[in-house]
């Protein structure tokens, strides 16, 4: 096999260089095209303009004009299909580990596979079915985590050993293997030819497609898209959509108002053989090897394949515009790692001639998910691009959803982390997506075990007390680009053993959380909280309190002082963002949200207050450090800091006072942690930070006070069934569906979005139901943990998944939470989910293929109930509810 790799290296370093093999290799096919033939002239205008004749666009004209919108217009600088969507590999899977995409790639498959029928355009679908390899136990755990997922979606899956492997793809090599997963409805494509076909059917019913013609300029005008400046003259429209794939980022630059899209594009490198001496049958799987970087696929009875580098090659990082992607430059010294894993897979290739190398530009964005939506800035201005090398298996469902947003205002399912609104405008800097993409590149073939971490672009948005924290031993983690602290190392701990304990099973950090949990129930703790975002808004009359009483779903007509936990809901009573606010004076109020809502609960309120220049909102997210100040001790520190009464009758549950801490004046003091213990949340004006901080620990020593993370503040809030948002709660999540019905006055006496959704759950009950689960037989040192994501069974029947999950240090157990829904067991329909079908269910919480009874509350676990106990003295069903 070494001997027949230096042959095959040596010939394939022989046709790189020699010049007559060059002009020999295939040319690309010419793209076919259903746009016309001669130019004519562009309409004036049109209801919705998209940019970009690739999958992306075509997919999100096919889908509108399916639902019903006509007058649109598709644009495409070069020709249809000859961008990226062009060099795409073919392959659609639906081995995914998030929800959506998993739900994106399996509508696309059902879709690409009917298409051919609809339109008559041959799209090449082949069902082959697909083996992803594991070397390595983990590698295998983390298939099975996703194999669950499949499972319980109704895609066919399983677990399969080295041997059945042999038996589905003979050529591979399986004497490293430990396992595979595999998908048998997995497809290949012709992508080029799928936009072909989603093109055909879009222009038969109606959409009109103008390839050659290039978009310069969005028009804006008070904060909404008007129309589009092209080479061919202007278009006046109502909505854009920007589908320009890697010019998506130069294309959001070019208007009036800036649109961020955050993706940079890399070389992606594949090849191309001549059929083998034996042709390969066309429906032999397509191989993904995770660990070994690179995927195979059946290609013309030879083979393709590609892979994902240690060592990327970012390009266009200063722009450029080129109109189709030509096969960039050929690097053999670069494929060399790709081409040895491909030589260690399929060694039987001896008599393997290649015929190309293609090297296509792929865009990649921040967090390896791609960007759909409407931007945050401009009205009317979607975007769907940076498809992370997916774009095949994502295009039909991304088309589907983006149109649904589009003509309905929102889409079918939960699309929270593909939104644009996720990401900020510190991710757009070239130099940040540069070293970015370096990094997410190489990451789409690394095992990703729960809880890890970008290592670039970090340190960008930090606490003024990051230094002083970091010295003390913090381990970082990033959200929406700012630091937060994970945990504290003590003194002598092996930082390095730390940092690189990576598992799906108990983490090296699980004691040193278990020591800052029982330091917040005990004595007090410190934690730096200063990323969550923090709106002021206020106005001369009583404009403020009236917009956020209808924007917001508890009453906040509350005496001065009083801090009011509530949801921003939408038309169908789902959490846009879940918040406290604190009413600082009759006409001023002070907001406090998730940190990743920076961007999307700023758009979503200025969307929709009223245009009224005695109405302000100011973002003082960077003007406050926040300090969460938890335990039972908390009290004492502060009393002893400010001279001033903080017993429950002068400072009680849920109040705000703008205090004195040490030297420091105007410090707005909450009582409330987020996790159920007691303490006070400190906004601490920046310029104070440093003083304040040193001054509580100072004080707080005689009192055990010690700093923690939000590791501990996860497992606090868990156990005692909090809901996040983000985690727990979504758009598609009501208040009624999670136990929240206190914080909503559906009664206030005036009109409040999403009041109609939430009188009509109240009157026919809900569909889902938010649970706690307590895993029993569950060995914490020895079984895989829970992270999130996991189904949940009752009585055998999935019912759910669980959507956050901590180590309980109280309890002694594993706390999941997450949605029981209900599902009629002949039609599927879905029933009202009451608490009796709750209580009466024996559950299990499926951890990689393996099921573990839990036991199933609605209600936390009573303050009396939660000092330490050994397991087997812990009698769950005997706790009594709060």
């Amino acid at each position: 096999a070494a001997g027949m790799f230096l042959r095959l290296l040596s010939d394939v370093r022989w046709r790189a260089a020699n010049p007559k093999w060059r002009r020999m290799t295939c040319s690309q096919r010419s793209t076919s095209s259903t746009a016309e033939p001669h130019p004519v002239s562009l309409p004036a205008q049109a209801q919705v303009v998209i940019c970009g004749g690739g999958i992306m666009g075509t997919s999100v004209a096919y889908h509108l004009s399916k639902m019903g919108w006509k007058d649109i217009v598709l644009l495409e600088q070069g020709r249809l299909a000859a961008g990226t969507t062009r060099f795409c590999a073919g392959i659609v899977s639906t081995a995914r580990h998030i929800s959506i995409e998993l739900k994106m790639a399996d509508y696309s498959n059902k879709l690409y596979q009917q298409l051919e029928q609809e339109t008559g355009v041959n799209t090449g679908y082949m069902k082959t079915g697909s083996i992803s390899l594991a070397q390595t136990q983990d590698r295998l755990i983390s298939l099975k985590r996703i194999a669950s997922s499949l499972n319980v979606m109704g895609i066919p899956c399983e677990i399969i050993t080295p041997k059945q492997v042999a038996q589905l793809h003979p050529l591979i090599n399986i004497h490293d293997l430990v396992g595979a997963m595999y998908v048998p409805e997995d497809a290949l494509v012709s992508s080029a030819n799928v936009s072909l076909a989603l093109a055909t059917a879009a222009s038969r019913n109606g959409v009109q497609i103008h390839e050659r013609t290039s978009v310069s300029h969005v028009s804006v005008q008070k904060g909404r898209v008007t129309g589009v400046e092209t080479d061919r003259g202007q278009i006046q429209c109502q909505y854009f959509v920007n589908c320009a794939g890697q010019w998506a980022y130069e294309l959001g630059h070019s208007g009036e108002e800036s649109v961020n899209i955050p993706l940079h594009a890399c070389e992606h490198f594949y090849l191309l053989t001549h059929p083998l001496k034996e042709p390969l049958a066309s429906n032999l799987p397509t191989i993904v090897d995770p660990d070994g970087r690179i995927y195979i696929r059946n290609w013309q009875g030879g083979i393709l394949s590609g892979g994902f580098e240690k060592n990327p090659k970012p390009l266009f990082t200063e722009g450029r515009n080129q109109l189709e992607i030509q096969n960039l430059q050929e690097d053999w010294d670069h494929f060399e790692p790709l081409l040895s894993a491909l030589l260690r897979r399929m060694p039987d290739l001896e008599a393997l001639q290649i015929m190309q190398l293609v090297n296509c530009p792929e865009s990649f964005t921040p967090d390896m998910r791609c960007i759909m939506g409407e931007s945050p800035t401009v009205q009317g201005y979607f975007v769907l691009a940076g498809m992370n090398s997916a774009g095949i298996s994502y295009g039909g469902g991304a088309g589907k959803y983006l149109a649904e947003w589009m003509v309905n205002g929102y889409p079918s399912e939960n699309v929270w982390p593909l939104d644009l609104k996720r990401f900020g405008t510190l991710q757009s800097s070239r130099t940040f997506l540069r070293h970015r993409v370096m990094e997410v590149m190489p990451l789409m073939c690394d095992l990703k075990v729960p809880r890890w971490d970008f290592q670039t672009g970090r340190q960008l948005r930090t606490s003024p007390l990051y230094d002083r924290l970091d010295a003390q031993g913090a381990r970082w983690m990033e959200k929406h680009g700012f630091e937060r602290v994970k945990y504290f190392v003590p003194p002598g701990k092996d930082l390095l053993d730390l940092d690189q304990s990576k598992t799906f099973y108990k983490p090296d950090w699980f004691d040193i959380v278990g020591s800052e949990v029982k330091c917040c129930k005990e004595a007090v703790c410190v934690i730096d909280m200063s990323s969550f975002t923090k709106f002021e808004i206020s106005s001369t009359g009583d404009q403020a309190l009236e917009s956020l009483q209808y924007l917001f779903s508890n009453d906040l007509d509350v005496p001065v002082g009083h801090v009011v936990h509530t949801g921003m809901l939408n038309e169908k009573g789902g959490y846009e963002n879940d918040c406290s606010i604190a009413r600082l004076s009759k006409r001023s109020f002070f907001m406090i949200s998730p940190t990743d809502q920076q961007v999307h609960c700023w758009a979503w309120l200025k969307n929709r207050l009223p245009d009224d220049s005695n109405l302000t909102m100011e973002d003082v997210t960077w003007k406050y450090t926040a300090l969460n100040l938890i335990g039972p001790r908390a009290v004492d520190v502060l009393s002893e800091l400010s001279y001033a009464p903080i017993t429950p009758e002068h400072f009680p549950s849920l109040f705000c006072k703008e205090m004195s801490v040490g030297y420091a004046n105007g410090i707005r003091v909450m009582s409330i942690t987020h996790t159920g213990e007691p303490g006070f949340m400190l906004y601490i004006p920046i310029e104070y930070a440093l003083h304040v901080y040193n001054e509580v620990m100072n004080m707080g020593q005689k009192y055990g006070i010690r700093n923690a993370g939000y590791y501990a503040l996860r497992s606090l809030r868990i156990e005692k069934f909090f809901a996040f948002w983000g985690q727990d709660l979504d758009a598609f999540t009501t208040p009624m569906e999670c136990g929240r019905e206190f914080q909503v006055k559906l009664e206030k006496g005036m009109e409040f979005v999403g009041q109609e959704a939430l009188l009509e759950q109240k009157q026919n009950g809900v569909y889902k139901r938010f649970t706690m689960f307590i895993l029993e037989d569950h060995d914490t040192d020895m079984d895989l943990w829970p992270w999130w994501g996991e189904p949940i069974f009752r009585n055998g029947r999935y019912v759910g998944k669980t959507t956050s999950s901590a180590y309980s240090y109280t309890l002694e157990r594993h706390v999941c939470l997450g949605f029981v829904q209900h599902f009629d067991e002949k039609t599927g329909e879905e029933l009202v989910v009451t608490t009796d079908f709750i209580n009466q269910g024996e559950y299990e919480i499926d951890i990689a293929g393996q099921r573990f009874q839990a036991k199933a509350k609605l209600y936390p676990f009573s303050s009396l109930f939660t000092h330490r106990r050994r397991k087997d003295e812990v009698e769950l069903s005997g706790y009594q509810r709060e």
